[in-house]
């Protein structure tokens, strides 16, 4: 079991996400839940696809972190 990092962000009127590890992998959906569904399948659909033209699956690189600061 390998974990990418998604990155979600908030839109007017839906939740949009995408992999920085994962170059053209994106989800939008009307809930983060639904966005994060929707983007667990992608993820899946495109390293099958990887694996069927014989790539290299890239590993996950990309980190988060969040600070606490003062405004």
């Amino acid at each position: 079991m390998t974990k990418y990092l998604i990155i979600i962000e908030k839109a007017e009127k839906n939740y949009a996400a995408y992999c920085p590890d994962l170059l053209g992998v994106i989800a939008t959906g009307s809930t983060k839940e639904e966005t994060l569904e929707l983007m667990k399948e992608a993820i899946e659909f495109h390293l099958e696809g990887m694996k069927a033209e014989c790539l290299s699956i890239p590993e996950p690189t990309t980190m988060a972190a969040s600070v606490e600061v003062s405004v």
